[in-house]
């Protein structure tokens, strides 16, 4: 295996002698490996495999993240900032025709330049929310002037009314004869759909803008220094147009939540204040200078959202018989569906302190 990655690492534009290409982290979604050099002047590298069945359009998927990370570079040198490769991903062209990717007639590669003397980190407390929010919040700021037009790379990832659509479609069809038996969930989530639509509603009547967003806003997507200091943002593959809600909702749904989505003791699946209050904290302090009012207002909305399009995917997919979700037993994806629901309904119980705890903020 390491001699294919060895060949397949020829085809870009790298300094210095190969002399090691391992498996690198624990990815879910791409096959990622770091590229060990022999100079000491010469970078090491990270080397990944596109999961192509996910991102189809590889050009979409690229050519946006050349224009994000082109147009943060260009801000850091404006700023004079130091350190500018540590402080923004870089990736390297391939050889045969200046692509930031490789196509090998199977799959599509890509490589960056591997940023030393720093991490990453996995636990979730107010601390690490706090710079997740801040550095997110930057993140989203720093984009706010792109000139260039960026394409979804997931054709309505965060789409609401899409997602109520196949939920729909799902029940219609009813495949595995299982809508019966969750007409009770179906019926709590059908009372709040128009509510939580009100992104696409909002964004129709002109009151709420799209921007360029992570949208897969984890703790685990911020690299720091050794001294704790936030480097950078990784893991761009979901960056694309969408409202803001998308990196501040879906990051409480994961970090905020008591237990895991899959966790069937839903009796203790509560909403973590601590955590929202630390990530909003955060958030606020880096991206309220551009943040428009309709935004604000409804950032305990987008906290409510992400759950509630969880459970209907999750929903979705049960009904449809599994076909999306890897579920490790027959009713996986249930379970998933009623801890996310219950979770969305602690954020509602919450709604009126996240209000309140918004405007402190802002005072």
């Amino acid at each position: 295996m390491e001699r294919l990655l060895k060949s397949i690492v020829k085809h870009f534009a790298v300094k210095g002698t190969v002399t090691s290409v391992k498996p690198l982290g624990n990815g879910l979604i791409n096959d990622t490996y770091i590229v060990r050099t022999e100079e000491a002047d010469a970078p090491d590298y990270v080397l990944q495999r596109i999961n192509h069945h996910i991102f189809t359009d590889v050009d979409v998927l690229m050519d946006n993240i050349a224009a994000v990370i082109g147009h943060i570079r260009s801000k850091l040198e404006k700023a004079g900032e130091n350190d500018i490769d540590r402080k923004v991903l870089t990736f390297v062209p391939n050889t045969c025709d200046g692509k930031l990717y490789f196509f090998d007639g199977e799959s599509y590669w890509r490589m960056m330049v591997f940023i030393p003397d720093a991490e990453t980190f996995e636990a979730v407390n107010p601390e690490s929310s706090r710079n997740a929010g801040k550095a997110f919040g930057h993140f989203q700021a720093m984009l706010v002037d792109i000139d260039k037009e960026l394409k979804e790379s997931i054709p309505d990832f965060h789409n609401m009314e899409f997602r109520l659509k196949q939920l729909h479609d799902a029940v219609e069809a009813d495949p595995e004869g299982r809508v019966a038996e969750v007409k009770p969930l179906l019926d709590e989530l059908e009372k709040r759909a128009d509510t939580m639509c009100r992104a696409e509603q909002l964004h129709r009547e002109g009151k709420l803008p799209k921007r360029i967003c992570h949208c897969d806003t984890k703790v685990n997507n911020m690299m720091f220094d050794h001294q704790g200091n936030i480097l950078c943002v990784i893991d761009l593959d979901t960056v694309m147009p969408s409202y803001i809600f998308s990196d501040y909702g879906d990051f409480l749904r994961t970090a905020a939540n008591t237990l895991a989505e899959d966790d069937p003791d839903i009796d203790h699946v509560e909403f973590n204040m601590d955590i929202f209050r630390a990530f909003t904290e955060g958030y606020l302090s880096s991206a309220r200078g551009f943040l428009t009012p309709a935004e604000i207002e409804n950032l305990p909305y987008a906290a409510a959202l992400f759950p509630y399009m969880q459970a209907v995917r999750f929903l979705t997919d049960y009904i449809n018989g599994d076909t999306y979700y890897k579920i490790k037993y027959p009713d996986h994806n249930l379970v998933r569906t009623r801890n996310q629901f219950k979770l969305l309904q602690s954020v509602e119980a919450h709604t009126p302190e996240m209000h309140r705890f918004i405007a402190e903020q802002l005072d």
